[in-house]
């Protein structure tokens, strides 16, 4: 009986051991849970070298290795960002490769020669304006290469009062408003492309 007893526990004590190791190797076999994909980066906006960095703008400030300082900062009204180490910096004013330029020299009491670079995000210190017989008239976000044509679409088409031939815009050069025709008519037709110029900050559409 004893004998008996004996060799049932061994057989047990066999079987409690080969179940452990399949569930080991089931448990190995079972892919890693994937991990949170990392929060993208917001994508640089393509502006022309000479740029200046106004209030409300959004930029991208990465510093070679040190992601802990790399961030994405927005413009505060008094034109400054706020970055670790470096506290407040002035921004407004100056073009990306400037800012960049000076953000380095502030961080090499910290860092070996940093390398920064500076983009912008967003640009929303710069604006234009549509006004008269439109759907939507208002202040708008200048984008880079911004035409005429492209402004007015984004202010949602015309009222049937619109005089589509009369259309000018005020802008302001050497101190002094100076009013540029637009012919709407025209400029979807492809004639006189040259009215569908690119617009500046400030620039002001009325459409009458």
């Amino acid at each position: 009986m004893n004998i008996r007893i004996s060799t049932g526990l061994v057989i047990a004590a066999y079987l409690s051991v080969g179940i452990a190791g399949v569930r080991a190797q089931n448990s190995a076999s079972q892919p890693a849970p994937a991990s949170s994909p990392a929060q993208a980066t917001p994508s640089v906006v393509d502006v022309d070298p000479a740029y200046k960095i106004g209030p409300q703008d959004v930029l991208r400030v990465d510093v070679w290795k040190e992601p802990e300082i790399s961030r994405t900062v927005p413009v505060r009204p008094d034109g400054k960002v706020s970055l670790p180490l470096l506290n407040d910096v002035q921004a407004s004013g100056l073009t990306p490769v400037q800012l960049a330029t000076k953000i380095a020299d502030g961080l090499k009491k910290y860092i070996t020669n940093p390398q920064v670079t500076v983009g912008v995000t967003e640009i929303n210190s710069r604006r234009i304006f549509v006004t008269g017989e439109v759907t939507k008239p208002g202040a708008f976000s200048l984008l880079p290469n911004m035409t005429v044509l492209q402004a007015l679409s984004s202010s949602g088409g015309f009222t049937q009062f619109a005089r589509l031939k009369n259309i000018y815009i005020l802008r302001m050069e050497d101190g002094k408003q100076v009013k540029h025709p637009f012919n709407y008519k025209e400029a979807v037709s492809g004639k006189h492309p040259e009215q569908n110029i690119i617009l500046e900050g400030g620039d002001v559409i009325v459409v009458p």
